[in-house]
């Protein structure tokens, strides 16, 4: 037995192993699978400007300066609660109060909650930093953009989507099926890059043909953290995979597919 699984069985396996809790940590991993899905959709809608009541560069504006160390807080917020939560440290923590079958969804959801938020109290900045009027090659943007929201979604399915957004941890506890342990793969486009997801968060922030300066603020913001965040997780992995990792991290390039540096 793992110290984290001790830690779980700290809460009562007569508590996580009853039928109603099963049936209760099973729904509950919906509702935030749900949650996920409906933010990530309006992220898309948030940040290319279309098909949402709020965007990147609509709402209530306020003095610049205002705007900057708001929309800042509200990223660091994000920032701060997506990279704690992930570490093993505080899991195993966390764990103590929260039992594995749901920690997975608990962080989901939070994430989610802090991403809502941030849509809700973004303060834009609509200086026009860039602005592209060959429609042909704005219409190319948009596009590559959508194909980022693509790449990050494929990226998510090709490694087990519903496994990282906590569907399948509850649903194998429902069921009574014990997790397998992590192994280390890396599928096809994982061959070509460390980290399509962040790539294709990358593409979808940047893609724009009109970049107005809260817009640019998020781009550079977000863009920073995921380097950040590829930081801490290759630690992380590099922790739990050993050489393996470290092979793998000489042969495939971090971001930009066949360069071995980036």
């Amino acid at each position: 037995m793992t110290q984290l699984d001790h830690q779980v069985h700290s809460i009562g396996p007569e508590v996580t192993g009853s039928r109603i809790f099963k049936f209760i940590a099973f729904l509950y991993g919906i509702a935030a699978y749900l949650v996920f899905f409906v933010t990530i959709l309006y992220a898309i809608g948030f940040v290319m400007g279309v098909m949402v009541p709020k965007t990147i560069d609509t709402g209530t504006q306020t003095p610049p300066v205002e705007a900057v160390i708001v929309n800042l807080l509200l990223m660091s917020l994000f920032a701060i609660q997506h990279s704690v939560m992930a570490r093993q440290q505080f899991k195993a923590w966390w764990t103590q109060f929260v039992p594995k079958p749901v920690e997975r969804s608990t962080y989901v959801l939070l994430a989610s909650l802090s991403l809502l938020l941030l849509f809700w109290q973004w303060r834009p900045l609509p200086a026009v930093i860039w602005n592209v009027e060959n429609p042909d090659l704005a219409v190319m943007l948009v596009t590559l953009s959508f194909a980022g929201w693509v790449l990050v979604f494929t990226s998510t399915f090709i490694i087990n989507h519903f496994e990282l957004f906590g569907l399948h941890q509850v649903t194998n506890h429902l069921v009574g099926k014990e997790m397998t342990p992590p192994r280390f793969k890396t599928p096809l486009l994982y061959n070509f890059v460390r980290h399509p997801i962040y790539l294709g968060f990358i593409i979808a922030f940047w893609a724009a043909p009109t970049m107005t300066a809260g817009h640019l603020l998020f781009a550079v913001v977000t863009t920073l953290y995921i380097f950040v965040g590829i930081a801490l997780e290759e630690h992380d992995l590099v922790a739990l995979f050993g050489d393996e990792y470290r092979q793998y991290k000489q042969r495939v390039s971090m971001l930009i597919p066949w360069r071995r540096s980036l």
